[in-house]
């Protein structure tokens, strides 16, 4: 299976795709492929991480807009993700980083079979309200940092219920790698997915170009409105 995991600079995608590999690497065979504008940072930073051995991760220097490597033209990293399946055969997990972007990131489901969504709390408490594709509609949405929700004055229990609303349902988890439970939660979803994957039970869904979104607390009581233009509106 080939997870993405997308959000905004700054958000911890490495740190969480580093966890991943930590806890899951023992019981499934995975490769990471990174994606930055013109360097390898995020693949030299989990290499040094130890997480994998490095032979496992790749780096894909997009040269332009990390939206357009993941979603509008993928040949790099598709390229990329099938030499990993080929050298390494058989994988049952391979993870794919976008560069960091703004909250209408998404990858194409030609690229990948499921999409993480990475906000932090060091963004604002507000930043889920604000909808996006990738808030809406990734199959997991992630408010990471949790433990620094003290230090940055973000009610971590409002951020997630603010996700759940603008989801419609869709899974939300408030992750903090100092967590052991959040932690966990995050590799059984994981797991999950993984087994739906196998089974034939997972879709790849294409987020789409918009999703519902609210203009704040003083919009219908901070009820999402569907101003996309894609599917389901």
């Amino acid at each position: 299976m080939r997870l993405g995991v997308a959000g905004p600079v700054g958000t911890g995608k490495s740190s969480l795709i580093a966890t991943l590999c930590r806890e899951l690497s023992g019981e499934l065979a995975m490769a990471v492929v990174t994606n930055d504008i013109y360097t390898d940072e995020d693949a030299r930073f989990l290499r040094s991480a130890g997480v994998l051995p490095g032979e496992r991760i790749r780096a894909v220097e997009t040269g332009a807009c990390p939206h357009t490597a993941i979603r509008d033209d993928i040949t790099a990293n598709l390229d990329a993700v099938e030499d990993m399946e080929e050298d390494f055969a058989p994988l049952d997990l391979v993870l794919v980083e976008s560069g960091g972007d703004n909250l209408t990131a998404t990858f194409s489901p030609a690229l990948i079979d499921a999409q993480i969504f990475c906000l932090d709390v060091a963004g604002g408490g507000d930043v889920a309200r604000k909808g996006g594709p990738g808030i809406g509609r990734a199959d997991l949405l992630i408010v990471n940092k949790s433990d620094l929700a003290p230090y940055v004055g973000v009610d971590v229990e409002r951020m997630v219920a603010d996700a759940e609303r603008a989801r419609d349902g869709r899974p939300v988890l408030a992750l903090s790698r100092t967590d052991e439970p959040s932690v966990k939660a995050l590799c059984d979803w994981v797991r999950g997915v993984i087994e739906a994957h196998r089974s034939g039970a997972h879709t790849p869904q294409d987020p789409g170009p918009m999703a519902p979104h609210s203009h704040g607390p003083e919009d219908d009581g901070g009820h999402g409105h569907g101003h996309g233009h894609g599917h389901g509106h």
